[in-house]
């Protein structure tokens, strides 16, 4: 389970609206499975079906949390016009086991936010707790 303040989940939606219809990205950061920060970043592909993050930005993240004394708990990502559910391109991107992936789905009007592992092309569910 991951527990993600409500604030911050407002703020992946907003940020998802803002980008759309590009992907919109980032990372969640904290301790113990609760977020306490987060990231949001720049999809370099800007591509409406899949998010790549910025190199650099990365460096910046890892060195910033690692100061803060933070885990990299979750890379988040919208979906504009899809469920809240990894699509074959998010499952084949899927790069690093012992993170989860969070997507929120800002289609029909509907704010849906889930999360998973992917691991050699296997989804697990992951529960998300808004507080």
């Amino acid at each position: 389970m991951i527990n993600i303040p409500k604030d911050i989940v407002d703020r992946i939606f907003q940020q998802g609206t803002e980008e759309t219809p590009v992907e919109a990205c980032g990372y969640l950061a904290g301790k113990d499975s609760v977020v306490t920060k987060m990231y949001q970043m720049t999809n370099i592909d800007k591509s409406e079906i899949h998010f790549s993050l910025d190199p650099a930005e990365q460096f910046k993240v890892l060195k910033d949390s690692r100061s803060l004394g933070l885990d990299l708990i979750a890379i988040y990502h919208t979906h504009p016009e899809t469920p809240a559910r990894p699509s074959e391109e998010d499952i084949k991107l899927a790069y690093d086991p012992d993170i989860a992936y969070v997507i929120a789905s800002l289609a029909e009007n509907t704010k849906a936010i889930k999360g998973f592992t992917i691991i050699n092309g296997k989804l697990s569910n992951v529960e998300i707790k808004v507080s």
